[in-house]
């Protein structure tokens, strides 16, 4: 029996225009109820642009945010797990020396932190995943502990960038999500660690998990699920890593599969 569904938000959940069919959801969001279905978001985004997407569905929803670093519920966090601001602070003058055409966004417990001199275009890309946003003259001068590090690069050259960053593989976790996208968190914190700990929290067995993705870092999601599901539109390891192959999140394909299995659910 299914009692806690989980499903990335990118690519998975949401459709190419960074949205989902609301009036779909509300009738899956009634029946997870009445099958008394847990149900978490799993994402790199700010869990307040989480909250921002699912508004008033969000009573009662699981937010394993900020690329599992936290887990928030109810507007109160729950779970978090931090990098050192020494440590973070070297990472991000490695990425300086690195290039300086990608963006670095240095999140913090007060919010997501970007140079105040970064293009407009490129502010607006950051913030369709961070409500709150702090502009700084200096990365460096940030003397809070780091909730992640992220890197975005239009270019998609974060594969490239990644091998600049092995010097640290033993003191944080460090994911290429795709071309355009780096996640660095506290070490062994990613999106399996901490479903591990929601479940913990809500008593719930990977035997009774349902879990979506798309992304490269979606696999060690879906390893904690028994009705694991890639999307069709997902990269091929992860569908190798997957159980299932559901249809392509801009058909609502997350949404429409939840609704078929849990009605088959006594």
């Amino acid at each position: 029996m299914i009692k806690l569904i989980i499903t990335d938000l990118d690519g998975t959940f949401l459709n190419s225009q960074g949205d989902y069919d609301r009036e779909l959801f509300a009738k899956v969001s009634t029946l997870m109820a009445e099958k008394d279905v847990h149900f978490a978001a799993c994402t790199g985004k700010q869990c307040e642009r989480v909250e921002e997407l699912f508004a008033d569905f969000s009573n009662n929803l699981w937010i394993v945010g900020d690329s599992a670093t936290r887990i928030k519920h109810n507007g109160q966090y729950v779970y978090q797990s931090l990098i050192k601001n020494k440590l973070g602070l070297r990472i991000i003058d490695t990425l300086q020396q690195v290039s300086t055409k990608h963006v670095i966004i240095a999140c913090t417990a007060d919010g997501a932190v970007i140079r105040a001199d970064l293009p407009q275009k490129l502010k607006d890309k950051v913030r369709k995943s961070y409500t709150s946003l702090i502009e700084v003259d200096n990365l460096n001068a940030i003397i809070s502990d780091f909730v992640k590090i992220t890197v975005y690069d239009e270019q998609g050259q974060c594969p490239q960038t990644r091998a600049h960053l092995d010097i640290f593989e033993d003191e944080v976790y460090i994911v290429v999500s795709e071309a355009s996208w780096i996640d660095i968190a506290d070490y062994n914190v990613h999106k399996g660690t901490t479903i591990q700990k929601l479940q913990e929290q809500l008593n719930v067995s990977k035997h009774e998990t349902m879990a979506f993705g798309d992304g490269y870092n979606d696999i060690e999601l879906l390893a904690m699920a028994e009705y694991s599901f890639a999307m069709r539109n997902a990269f091929e390891e992860t569908k190798a890593a997957a159980n299932f192959i559901t249809g392509y999140n801009d058909e609502s394909a997350v949404q429409h599969t939840i609704k078929r299995i849990l009605s088959l659910q006594a």
